[in-house]
């Protein structure tokens, strides 16, 4: 059925045939840059074009797969996607897929599902957290509001599903028990621990979910379609989970380290937001062992940071305290038990590239 307003789109679903942008791969890969800690990709003269070629063909599926005829659902959907990103979680599915047959189609279609599953979070989240940017652009919901952004998010899951369940049940499954655990992790983080929880611990189980759950798929699936050895499933599994949670930990850093980053967030949003981050948690244990500096710290930081004079100041006051030392200690902890799950991969380009992306993750500034 076609809208009688404009022969061009239908009312629901991809545009008709034809009308999908004409994206040429080639030109695309020409100007992909691959994240922190994947230098030994582009210098291996194998490795590198495979990759880059294959990111290219997942940058342009991406942009087919939410590509909608409805005109508003087209222009919400296309946000995110075109406001660019790290595309950190493809990349892994694409890298972990040569430990065994990369060239094999099914491979770059799993790495459009997990970025599409991660955008669509995203779009959740920013809702949720109430965020104004999101990779330097205005969040959807700052620009159509809560409900139409909410409804993108979910918009955009949908089209991932219909990806994954062509990839079959096996795929199906390990999704819909990673988006359990992205909307767990997400609940949990709403409601807080429970008065006998340690706090801690709560918060390292929320972004083990929110974070080291899709990142750990990632690299699964990368795997399970390019036929590899599957003992090296439970391997990528365990490295994806801690690397994810490594990875969240160094920005709860970041945040409070007075470095401007490039998502546009600026230093202490975290703070003057009351978002609890590993630094805030453990100067709360700080205080309740007694720890005078402490205390007086998070007097200013649980006061109000509404002005830029305040939160500057509670800022600096974190960033020299000892907790935030100890931060970067657990994230770095977490960092290397993901490097040392990998112990029993075949050594090669694979092996060090996701070696030194765990350390790229605990060693950058934004």
């Amino acid at each position: 059925m076609t809208n009688s307003a404009d022969q061009s789109w239908t009312h629901a679903g991809h545009g008709l045939p034809g009308t999908e942008p004409d994206l040429n791969t080639t030109a695309i890969a020409t100007g992909l840059q691959l994240p922190a800690g994947f230098a030994a990709i582009a210098g291996d003269p194998e490795l590198g074009p495979a990759i880059t070629t294959n990111l290219a063909r997942v940058e342009k599926k991406l942009r087919e797969a939410i590509a909608n005829s409805d005109p508003l659902a087209d222009a919400t959907s296309r946000h995110l996607v075109e406001a660019g990103g790290k595309r950190i979680r493809p990349l892994l599915t694409l890298l972990c897929a040569h430990l065994g047959d990369a060239s094999l189609p099914a491979v770059v279609q799993a790495a459009v599902v997990v970025e599409l599953t991660h955008l669509a979070t995203l779009y959740h989240d920013d809702v949720m957290d109430s965020a104004p940017f999101r990779r330097g652009a205005p969040t959807a919901h700052e620009v159509w509001g809560n409900s139409v952004a909410v409804l993108t998010g979910d918009l955009i899951f949908a089209r991932a599903s219909i990806l994954v369940s062509e990839l079959g049940s096996r795929a199906l499954g390990i999704q819909a028990r990673t988006f359990e655990r992205l909307c767990l992790g997400q609940l949990h983080e709403t409601v807080g621990p429970r008065p006998d929880e340690d706090p801690v611990a709560h918060y390292l189980s929320v972004i083990a979910d929110k974070t080291g759950s899709l990142v750990a798929a990632s690299g699964q699936l990368g795997a399970i379609f390019a036929n590899a050895d599957p003992a090296y499933e439970p391997l990528l599994v365990e490295y994806g989970e801690k690397v994810g949670v490594a990875f969240q930990l160094a920005d709860d850093v970041i945040d409070v380290t007075g470095v401007k980053v490039k998502s546009g967030k600026s230093p202490g949003t975290d703070l003057r937001e009351g978002v609890p981050t590993l630094p805030v948690l453990l100067l709360r244990k700080a205080v309740a062992d007694g720890d005078g500096s402490a205390t007086e710290l998070l007097q200013l930081i649980d006061g109000d940071l509404s002005s830029d004079e305040a939160l500057a100041a509670a800022v600096a006051g974190l960033r020299e305290h000892p907790v935030t030392a100890e931060s970067w200690t657990v994230a770095r902890s977490w960092a290397d038990e993901a490097i040392a799950a990998l112990a029993p991969l075949p050594e090669g380009v694979v092996k060090d590239s996701l070696t030194s992306f765990a350390h790229a993750v605990v060693d950058r500034s934004s």
